[in-house]
């Protein structure tokens, strides 16, 4: 295993500690509001520090891009791209959906990833030229090469409503012409599901470099494509983003590329 790897698995698992921790006690926490349907609690803090000082410990001249503390400055070319608690609003509500997602990039380029569910204790890894893993048993997405017979996951834009014409717009066109859709509540849990062969494709709109970098390694390593809506590979900055098995994503771009537009 890749020692930067290595570090990133026991920084998400200290935060995974916390985490659960919390969870028992959800009833006692402090919830902020940072907008609208968007929450943070003492928790989501305390899991993203608990990351960044392992990460930190171990490579110090690093750069972190975190949700809640936002640009940590270094002086490698390394930036790692934490989400300590990737479905807040599931976590607060005992709804038992979530996640901690770990990235590193290097030059733009992503080469290290951590997807870990602390309720499940599923820990999806991947390492660039290396493959995807799910506990350390390799995984591929799906083969299913039909709409019809897929099973897709999405994320609703809650935090910008000027997006939710337009997506229910693709919902209203791709939830009949296949096996289902689903919202869970986390996109670095869909998009490792996506990897693992759980969901055949998935496509959200407003994402932030957090929610999906891991996510998006992941799929790559599992024989997958990671896109925005356009094909395009500048999803991190727009995050808008669709990904899937090949013959999934080309069909779902030549769905979406009809209704989504090129600026949005």
């Amino acid at each position: 295993m890749h020692p930067m790897l290595n570090i990133a698995i026991r920084a998400a698992r200290r935060a995974g500690s916390i985490i659960l921790r919390g969870y028992e006690q959800r009833d006692q926490l402090t919830i902020e509001s940072k907008g609208l349907n968007d929450f943070v609690s003492e928790i989501d803090r305390n899991a993203e520090q608990a990351i960044i000082d392992t990460l930190l410990k171990a490579y110090p001249e690093h750069c972190i891009l975190a949700e809640e503390s936002g640009i940590h400055e270094g002086m490698e070319p390394f930036q790692w791209v934490i989400d300590p608690l990737d479905g807040t609003t599931n976590f607060l509500h005992g709804h038992p959906q979530f996640s901690v997602s770990i990235a590193l990039q290097h030059k733009d380029k992503l080469e290290q990833a951590v997807v870990y569910n602390p309720m499940t204790e599923e820990l999806f890894t991947a390492t660039r030229g290396q493959g995807a893993f799910l506990n350390n048993r390799r995984i591929r997405v799906s083969a299913v090469n039909q709409l019809q017979n897929a099973l897709l996951g999405t994320g609703f834009p809650f935090k910008e409503e000027r997006y939710l014409d337009i997506y229910l717009q693709t919902f209203r066109a791709l939830f009949p012409t296949t096996s289902g859709v689903r919202r869970c509540g986390s996109a670095a849990l869909d998009l490792a599901y996506v990897a693992a062969g759980r969901l055949d494709g998935f496509w959200e709109l407003h994402l932030r470099p957090w929610d999906m970098a891991a996510g998006a390694l992941l799929i790559q390593e599992a024989g997958g494509i990671v896109t925005d809506i356009y094909g395009g590979r500048d999803y991190m900055y727009s995050g808008h983003v669709l990904a899937g098995n090949l013959k999934i994503h080309k069909l779902l771009s030549a769905q979406l590329q009809g209704i989504i537009p090129p600026n949005l």
